[in-house]
């Protein structure tokens, strides 16, 4: 699993101009899901982006939590973050396909709920044409992806 992770003073989310979801201070939370990924995946995205220290406090950068400062996040799934490029054309074929992705998206956002505060994760519209609107804060950009699996573990996931 992929994530970009945006610190936002505000992020929203709108569907053919129909307010979706919005926050106000916190992360934005771009999610790839690629067609090898298991709910350990997820375990790993939920624990390290609740746990990255992207925000200031008393001057000093990089000392609290989203979950620390009890900030807002968006999550947007995001197919297009497992591309590769044919020529100049992008192939999503490593990208895990829609029902199947549904599942594990939304498993990753019962996941930080849990995790967290539910009241707190918002989301957009999986599969819609979406547009996103991120005030970014900084800005500051964390690219996070979980580690590969070995063929054994994936067998005791399945």
């Amino acid at each position: 699993m992929r994530a970009v992770i945006q610190r936002v003073k505000a992020a929203k989310v709108t569907v053919l101009d129909e307010l979706v979801s919005s926050v106000g201070p916190g992360l934005c939370v771009l999610v790839g899901i690629k067609a090898s990924d298991t709910a350990k995946d997820v375990e790993y995205l939920v624990r390290k982006i609740l746990a990255l220290r992207l925000f200031e406090e008393e001057g000093k950068r990089w000392q609290k939590s989203v979950k620390d400062l009890n900030l807002e996040l968006l999550c947007v799934s995001q197919f297009t973050l497992y591309h590769r490029l044919k020529g100049n054309k992008p192939d999503f074929s490593a990208a895990m396909k829609g029902e199947e992705a549904q599942e594990l998206y939304n498993h990753f956002l019962d996941r930080l709920g849990q995790s967290y505060d539910s009241s707190k994760i918002k989301d957009g519209k999986f599969g819609a044409y979406m547009q996103v609107h991120i005030e970014n804060d900084g800005p500051v950009t964390i690219n996070l992806e979980s580690p590969e699996q070995k063929d054994a573990d994936r067998e005791v996931d399945k």
